[in-house]
């Protein structure tokens, strides 16, 4: 494959991984906040840690999703053999640990580079979604602990 189709190419997954991710995230939030409109003083704690383990766990099939994508153009496009081998190298490329300019043809490296770099894009994005999550919840005890109400909700001292 042409330096130019590799380009085009990878310019085209990056853009679709990014899509993903905003769709994604936008999807988190939509359900964070709906949890959090439910969020009742008796168990706060508990349905504080159910919305930061389902952030969690989004971010993690968020991340899947674009591996798996990345890999499915690896094995229609032929440049790795079996479906196994492509998520191998995917998953290892997008969390920038990588070995592309070994696994893969020449044809295929700058692609394979490329996914690495968006890897550590929407890795990032996804860790700082996820620290907004966390601080938004802390936030919003401290001020549950702050208020009148807060102190009834604990019950006497």
């Amino acid at each position: 494959m042409s330096l130019l189709a590799q380009l085009f190419l990878a310019s085209g997954m990056a853009a679709t991984t990014i899509g993903i991710h905003l769709a994604g995230l936008t999807l988190m939030l939509t359900l964070l906040r709906r949890h959090r409109s439910q969020r009742r003083r008796v168990n706060v704690h508990l349905h504080d840690g159910i919305g930061i383990v389902t952030a969690a766990f989004g971010l993690f099939v968020l991340h899947a999703i674009e591996i798996w994508a990345y890999a499915a153009l690896y094995v229609v496009g032929g440049a790795l053999r079996s479906l196994e081998e492509a998520l191998y190298f995917s998953t290892s490329t997008y969390a920038t640990i990588g070995y592309g300019d070994i696994v893969l043809a020449p044809g295929w490296r700058v692609l394979g580079a490329i996914e690495g770099a968006n890897g550590v894009i929407l890795l990032g994005w996804s860790t700082a979604f996820f620290v907004a999550v966390v601080s938004r919840i802390r936030l919003l005890e401290i001020e549950m602990e702050a208020s009148p109400e807060g102190d009834q909700a604990r019950g006497p001292a």
